[in-house]
């Protein structure tokens, strides 16, 4: 759709949701009614669930399978079972690679999970092998192309761009790095950095730590001496919960506001994150993503609820928790227009999938037949205290995902400047 899916920030308040204005012609649906010319009971389809409900993200971990169980429920209540087996990689990439192929070799084609990039890209070997397809529901740093993997997490473009001109406007021009020491985080500060220096920024410093790091000292004392304009954070899992909390307190400690002089941005901080920072430092932090539980539509509100019901003692769902039922709804939709021969067969189940539209918690989305990334609707959010997201800013279309930056620029236009309501500049 190229430049015709491009949108422009707009508030946020109470106003409602808008699209494109031209779409193609797809196979529509609203949430819960969707499966109408599916003429019989479809059972026991088996899908696999492989992500890491215990372990250093298991929190993350759980709300994506969650969000897998209500779509599942939905699906059963419409009309197609299907059955999920489940698999806890502890977030050990050997045991990603050991349950994958054990999933793949009972015959399962389909799999919806991994949270890190490298988990994902552990198993693409076996996904291959066997002509599975894994159903990726996170956010993650681009620059793949697998004919085994649908994206229905969000693109560079998707989040990194916006978080970099939403900061830049608002708080200035120098940007410390921090992340863990794996591929999500070098790839994401990769592409930050370049798109920050080209718009005019500096980058003052960059760290990485190692995955469930808590020796924070070292580079909190590097952060306070250089004092940026912002943080941008890639840390995954134990090692970012060590830090929000850490940091505050290093600032606390130096009678320093850190929220209004050096917030710290992110990619990947959702509610499930918030959960486990904490009351005392959760609040003030902005993400870059395209769903939080606080989105304004019906079907978030209908979403929320479910959630609620059937997890009342977990977090709130989260934009992970979106993306897996997103992706269980696709694949749903895959295989309902496959014929039944054709429902092993992953091509035809991905060629099927492309032609469904929908309207999710965060709007409408579909997938891109060209890359199989998902269009999605970005937005920036200021989390509380209670464990949620105030939206600040966000789109007013979904966007066309650009999962190799090939535009190289910001699909996103902002509306005015908000620095004065949000932070200092």
């Amino acid at each position: 759709m190229g430049n015709g899916a491009r949108g422009r920030w707009v508030k946020c308040g109470n106003s409602k949701s808008l699209f494109m204005a031209k779409k193609p012609t797809l196979l529509v649906a609203t949430v819960g009614f969707f499966i109408f010319g599916c003429p019989e009971m479809l059972d026991h389809i088996k899908v696999g669930i492989l992500v890491s409900t215990t372990g250093s993200y298991g929190t993350v971990g759980r709300t994506i399978k969650n969000g897998v169980l209500i779509a599942v429920e939905e699906l059963k209540n419409a009309g197609l079972h299907l059955e999920c087996i489940a698999y806890d990689p502890q977030g050990n990439n050997s045991n990603y690679l050991k349950m994958a192929e054990q999933l793949l070799r009972s015959g399962i084609k389909n799999i919806i999970g991994c949270y890190t990039s490298s988990s994902r890209k552990k198993i693409l070997p076996v996904l291959e092998r066997y002509e599975g397809l894994l159903w990726y529901p996170t956010h993650y740093e681009g620059f793949e192309n697998s004919e085994n993997v649908i994206y229905t997490g969000t693109s560079p473009n998707h989040h990194i761009y916006p978080l970099i001109d939403f900061m830049q406007s608002t708080y200035g021009n120098n940007a410390f790095c921090v992340g863990s020491d794996y591929i999500w985080a070098w790839e994401s500060n990769r592409v930050f950095k370049n798109m920050f220096m080209d718009k005019g920024g500096s980058i003052v410093g960059e760290d990485y730590l190692p995955m469930d790091c808590d020796r924070m000292d070292a580079v909190i004392e590097k952060i306070l001496k250089i004092r940026p304009s912002f943080i941008f954070n890639t840390l995954v899992g134990g090692s970012s919960y060590h830090f929000f909390r850490k940091f505050r307190k290093a600032c606390e400690k130096e009678n320093i506001k850190q929220t209004e002089h050096m917030p710290i941005a992110s990619c990947n901080l959702s509610e499930g994150d918030l959960y486990e920072i904490g009351e005392e430092a959760a609040d003030g932090h902005y993400s870059s993503s395209v769903y939080f539980s606080s989105v304004d539509t019906v079907e978030n509100k209908r979403f929320v609820s479910k959630y609620k019901n059937k997890f009342p003692d977990q977090c709130l769902p989260t934009v992970e928790s979106e993306a897996a039922y997103i992706a269980t709804r696709m694949l749903a939709a895959g295989i309902i227009q496959c014929a039944p021969e054709e429902r092993q067969e992953i091509q035809e189940i991905k060629k099927a999938a492309a032609s469904f539209r929908f309207r999710a918690p965060q709007g409408e989305v579909m997938l891109d037949p060209l890359n199989f990334h998902a269009f999605l609707t970005p937005r920036i959010g200021r989390s509380t205290k209670q464990g949620e997201f105030e939206i600040v800013k966000q789109s007013n279309t979904p966007i066309q995902p650009d999962p190799y930056l090939i535009n190289n620029v910001n699909c996103l236009v902002h509306s005015r400047d908000r620095s004065e309501e949000v932070g200092t500049a």
